[in-house]
């Protein structure tokens, strides 16, 4: 079965509903015109509105007004797909193998995140993974209860600490527990305060210290970004990079609102890769990053 076959694939059509409709209207306005500097410029504007961000719209136009053969507007779209392709770079997996694997879940408040540790747990033990989650956020009463739900929907075990205590004690137990109870994955969830962003940074330092001195196999620090947040979400990335190297991006509540030309500028800007995109509020709403499906769904056919 083909991609566009797949219930997976039309769920991320569906997300990327917004994006795929602004594109479809530009271009169909563009249609018959000759494809020149007012044209790519009119282009570039829609990319810029569909939030890959100006440096990657300005960077497509240009490979474009440098593309040989450019008559008609399929000549453009196929040419405009061969450029999202290569800007966003081969699909780089998610990893657990081997095990014992850990999993740093990063992100600021409100991103998805807990929402995506669920998901993600779901996946693992669908996958006949035994998964143990870590309520490392000890900040808020809330997000340790919030993951205790999860946890208990979901049917993994969990460590947690009382409201207040050190994030990096509940690490260092997750870590041990995971050990001696021989599960394969850890979740970690971590606080994501950004109005304390000195402050936070360093507690992540910290738990990726301790994550490090343990030497797991393997280890994700997975990014949970919002996708409706727009270009706001690559400062985002860069602050979470800068402190404990992230290995991938999962991009959160694309339901059909937000914009789905951020995973570009995430892949152009940032180099890092988008392991995951989230595509609504079901369990089973955590889909792995396929490029070509993605820009399948992303231009109008």
């Amino acid at each position: 079965m083909t991609a566009e076959g797949r219930p997976w694939f039309q769920r991320l059509r569906e997300s990327l509903t917004r994006t795929r409709d602004q594109l479809a209207i530009r271009l169909e306005a563009l249609a018959g015109r000759a494809i020149d500097d007012t044209y790519l410029a009119e282009l570039e504007e829609a990319l810029i509105l569909a939030d890959m961000g100006a440096a990657t719209a300005m960077e497509v136009t240009s490979r474009l007004r440098a593309a040989r053969g450019l008559r008609t507007t399929a000549d453009v779209q196929a040419a405009l797909r061969r450029i999202l392709l290569d800007l966003t770079g081969p699909a780089v997996p998610f990893q657990v193998e081997p095990p014992p694997a850990v999993v740093l879940a990063l992100g600021v408040n409100g991103s998805g995140k807990t929402t995506t540790i669920a998901k993600l747990a779901y996946r693992l033990r669908g996958e006949g993974r035994k998964v143990l989650l870590a309520a490392a956020d000890t900040f808020r009463a809330a997000a340790i209860d919030q993951l205790a739900i999860w946890a208990q929907r979901v049917g993994v075990e969990m460590v947690r600490h009382q409201p207040g205590g050190d994030p990096g004690a509940v690490v260092f137990d997750g870590l041990q527990a995971m050990r001696a109870r021989g599960m394969d994955v850890l979740i970690v969830d971590t606080a994501g305060r950004l109005h304390t962003k000195v402050n936070l940074m360093e507690e992540l330092r910290k738990l990726n210290r301790i994550i490090a001195r343990d030497a797991p196999p393997t280890v994700e620090r997975l990014l949970v970004l919002d996708a409706a947040t727009g270009q706001n979400a690559i400062s985002q990335a860069r602050l979470f990079h800068e402190a404990v190297d992230v290995t991938g991006i999962v991009l959160t509540k694309l339901d059909g609102t937000a914009k789905g030309g951020i995973v570009l500028a995430i892949a152009r800007d940032l180099k890092l890769p988008v392991k995951f995109l989230g595509t609504g509020e079901r369990l089973d709403d955590l889909t792995p990053f396929d490029p070509e499906a993605f820009v399948d769904a992303l231009l109008p056919q």
